[in-house]
Parts: C-alpha cells; sequence; structure tokens
C-alpha cells in the first residue's frame, strides 16, 4: 500500500482500483504514512502557512430542495434571512480590520440575489478593498451571469459538484438538479478565469469507496484551484435526518488523497470537520489542508445558517473566532497568514 501513496506522490497516475484501495485503507500504520506524505507536499508548496478566509453567509433562502441541506426550500423550520448590502461591507469592514484579505460571501440560490444586486455588492466589496480576494459560493448559474460577476470583480467561485457520479447524484437531489450541468458550471467558470473549487461530502448517503474513487478521478481532470471536501452531517429537517454521519477517519484520508492528487491546491479544513471532532480542523490540517474560513456573518443570523445540525461557532464574534484558530494552528506548528493566499501555479507536470 505504502507504494501506492509514493506513485501518488511522484504524481503518477492511479487505476481507480488503485484509488479504491486506499480509500478502503484501514491500517492506521498506512493512514499515518499517507498523512506523512500529505504534509510534505503541502509544506513543499506553501510550507506551514494556513490561509485564513473570511465567511460571509448572507442569505439562507435557497430556491432548491437538496436532500441533505438544512436550508433547502422546503425546510419550514428553517428561520429565513437576508443580509443587506449594507451588512456585508459592514462584515467586510470588520474583517479588513482583524486582517482577512479573503471575502467567502455564500449563499442559498435565493432569486432576490439577481445578477445585479451581486454584481452591485461584488464591485463595492473590490472599490473598498482592492488588495482582497473576493469568492463567491451562490450556485448554479448562466455562463453570462458568470461572466458579469467576473468582471464586477469576484475573483473565485465555489461550486461543490457533490458527487462525481451521476447516479449517485440524483440520489442526492431533486430531478430538476442534473449532475451534467452542476458539471458545465464548473468548466464555464473555469473558462471565463475564476480560480475555481470544486467538491463533495465524505460518508454522504449512498455513498461507496468507487463514487470516491470517481470524484479523484474528476478532480484530477478539472484541476480546480480550491477543493471543499469535509463529512456529510445529518440535518434534523431533512430526508436525510437518521443517515449516519461521516466519520473524521475517512474524511481525513480523502484531504491526503486530494492533495496528494493536486499537489497545489487549496484545501480547506473545514468547519464541518471541526463539528464532529473537537480537534478536527487541526487534523485536517495534519492530513494536508491548509486553508481555515471563520465566520465574519453577524452572530444574529450564524445560527440560522444549518446545512447540517451541531455546527460549531455560531455565538463566537468574528475576533473570538480570528484569534481561536491562530492559536489552535499555532498549537500544531502552523500559522495563520494574512495575505489574499492565492492558489500557486502548478509545475508542467501537474497536468499529466
Amino acid at each position: 500500500m505504502r507504494e501506492l501513496v509514493d506513485k501518488l506522490e511522484e504524481n503518477k497516475v492511479l487505476s481507480k482500483e488503485e484509488y479504491i484501495l486506499l480509500i478502503k485503507n484501514r491500517d492506521n500504520e498506512i493512514s499515518e504514512y499517507l498523512f506523512e506524505r500529505a504534509r510534505a507536499v503541502q509544506q513543499k508548496y506553501y510550507g506551514k502557512k494556513v490561509f485564513v478566509r473570511g465567511l460571509i453567509e448572507f442569505t439562507n433562502y435557497c430556491r432548491n430542495d437538496c436532500l441533505y441541506c438544512g436550508i433547502r426550500r422546503s425546510n419550514r423550520n428553517a428561520q429565513r434571512y437576508r443580509l443587506t448590502k449594507e451588512d456585508i461591507l459592514n462584515c467586510c469592514r470588520e474583517g479588513y480590520e482583524l486582517g482577512f484579505r479573503t471575502f467567502v460571501l455564500q449563499g442559498g440560490e435565493d432569486p432576490y440575489f439577481t445578477d445585479e444586486r451581486l454584481a452591485d455588492i461584488v464591485s463595492s466589496i473590490k472599490e473598498d478593498y482592492p488588495d482582497c480576494a473576493l469568492t463567491l459560493s451562490v450556485g448554479e448559474k448562466e455562463h453570462e451571469s458568470y461572466q458579469m460577476l467576473f468582471d464586477a470583480g469576484a475573483d473565485r467561485y465555489l461550486l461543490r459538484h457533490e458527487t462525481a457520479d451521476d447516479a449517485h447524484y440524483r440520489r442526492l437531489h431533486p430531478p430538476e438538479l442534473s449532475p451534467e450541468r452542476r458539471k458545465k458550471c464548473l468548466y464555464d467558470l473555469k473558462a471565463i478565469g475564476y480560480q475555481v473549487g470544486c467538491g463533495f461530502m465524505v460518508g454522504s448517503p449512498y455513498q461507496t469507496a468507487e463514487n470516491l474513487a470517481d470524484d479523484l478521478g474528476f478532480i484530477k481532470e478539472l484541476q480546480p484551484h480550491m477543493v471543499g471536501i469535509g463529512p456529510f452531517i445529518a440535518q434534523r429537517d431533512t430526508p436525510f435526518r437518521d443517515m449516519k454521519n461521516g466519520t473524521l477517519e475517512q474524511t481525513l484520508i480523502m484531504l491526503s488523497l486530494v492533495r496528494l492528487t493536486l499537489p497545489y491546491v487549496l484545501l480547506p479544513s473545514t468547519t464541518a470537520l471541526g463539528t464532529i471532532d473537537p480537534t478536527g480542523r487541526e487534523k485536517g490540517i495534519l492530513a494536508g489542508a491548509n486553508v481555515v474560513m471563520p465566520n465574519l456573518s453577524p452572530v444574529s443570523v450564524r445560527k440560522k445558517y444549518l446545512l447540517y445540525d451541531n455546527k460549531i461557532c455560531t455565538g463566537d464574534e468574528s475576533a473570538q473566532c480570528r484569534s481561536c484558530l491562530q492559536m489552535r494552528m499555532k498549537g500544531i506548528g502552523y500559522e495563520t497568514v494574512v495575505s489574499r493566499g492565492d492558489c500557486v501555479s502548478p509545475e508542467p507536470d501537474a497536468q499529466n
């Protein structure tokens, strides 16, 4: 099994069957070796730097009805909210003073926030903070909509593909959503010039090791700048309320495999990882991740943006989140850095 890890670290292509062997591995010694090699690659490209993104969850209205998501349109228990443009700019102002140089605007697919409204918000943020990067995570749109937001100043776009297997995708989503459209959106974003992020849940309902191997294959094909993965965590007001959560161990293995598959990638250690384990985010960094995203949203709305149950840090002030993560990273020998934290350019052989 070590030889497969070495092969991956040497940037050689693994077959789907070889990926499956690593994904199914339950040997602690092999897992530790996998984490060690992922850290080596992480530090080769980024040193012991952890990039900090300021997350602003600006709306929990969503037109979609994804079976796993707590803000799905049919959840009548969700307490809906929308931040105003002024609210969002205030979050950015507070974040900038705390040292954030990347802001992430994340929300449901909310029809209120038209392309024009979003473009106005984007251009205002970029006008006030030209030295900052702006990431959007607002779902599926038409090519011309993505172009408008890019022209307004958006730098990056996060759109989790959720699963690369079409049949699995349809078991997680309502009929009106399609895996073909989701993938097309990602390729549209890349063609426009965004730094693009995809991703998936680990341990989602009906997921197999074969599905996860397909995810790694898709990521290798897409060559995104960012990959966001975290454990599936059930939400009480969804059809998947009684489904088993993803595990820390499997998520860490997938983080390491993503790092070795795309050495240069920006890879968050997510809040969901910290939710299932008190030191989950630290363990994620030690498995190859290099990004953390503390919450800049107003405290008054944080408990309302519940994609899954028991989300951490919903009552912390922004400064508390920033300080806490800084100390946590320092505790494992890493430093949080104040910069845009762009993806490094891949080496030529990274495309092979």
